[in-house]
């Protein structure tokens, strides 16, 4: 494996979903801006390049939305069994004020239309671009060693009344950005005992989805990737 390989498959290993670990501390501009120049870098269909990025610094913008989160997360625990109810206690799901900023993807269906190349048949390519972007600036924060955290408790029509996000423009995200402690070997739902991470093999078919993974004349599955921790197994 050549350097560069081992250098991507590490950050992508070292990826998490921050939400205990922001600290207090400044957010270099420069870093900030090469985080999103590499979101927008992401493939996208047609080229259509249908994201853009709302960089929420604003702390009472911010405070109406963790609100508007914390009632969501009370909805949601209201549906779960004690047991599972119990589980969740012990998960945090967001670190809006203690994240530098707010990141806030949008998508953006009219963007490259009325002909976007590669979405006649499939309606959400779209969607799935923004996704990559939100991919993307997600590696290149890690690697740059600032974390992001995905929040996804939220009502799209609060978020988009919330910051004047026009009609036909989806949020797809929020993210919490800004330098961290460190970030954790192992996910935290997995130490909270919500779910597990699986291995690849019953995840790999051959031609077929009800066929068993192919054999390692073609493939070869590693037990772990480079630096990943056999507890996250």
């Amino acid at each position: 494996m050549n350097q560069l390989a081992q250098s991507l498959y590490e950050v992508v290993v070292r990826r998490r979903d921050v939400r205990r670990e922001f600290i207090d501390g400044p957010l270099d501009p420069e870093v900030l801006g090469r985080i999103l120049a590499a979101a927008h870098h992401a493939p996208s269909v047609g080229m259509s390049q249908p994201w853009d990025f709302v960089v929420v610094r604003d702390r009472e913008l911010r405070a109406a939305f963790r609100d508007h989160v914390l009632e969501e997360r009370a909805n949601f625990a209201a549906s779960l069994d004690p047991e599972r109810r119990e589980r969740f206690d012990n998960v945090r799901i967001e670190g809006i004020l203690e994240a530098q900023v707010g990141i806030v993807v949008t998508y953006d269906a009219s963007r490259g239309s009325p002909n976007v190349l590669g979405r006649h048949a499939i309606a959400d390519a779209g969607l799935y671009s923004v996704c990559l972007a939100i991919e993307n600036l997600w590696l290149a924060a890690t690697a740059e060693g600032i974390g992001v955290g995905w929040v996804s408790f939220y009502r799209e029509p609060f978020l988009a009344s919330l910051l004047g996000i026009p009609a036909g423009i989806r949020p797809v995200a929020w993210l919490a950005v800004g330098p961290v402690a460190r970030f954790q070997e192992v996910p935290d739902l997995e130490r909270a005992d919500w779910q597990r991470r699986r291995p690849l093999a019953p995840f790999v078919h051959l031609d077929r989805f009800d066929a068993d993974a192919p054999g390692e004349d073609l493939v070869v599955l590693p037990e772990r990737l480079v630096g990943e921790s056999a507890d996250m197994d």
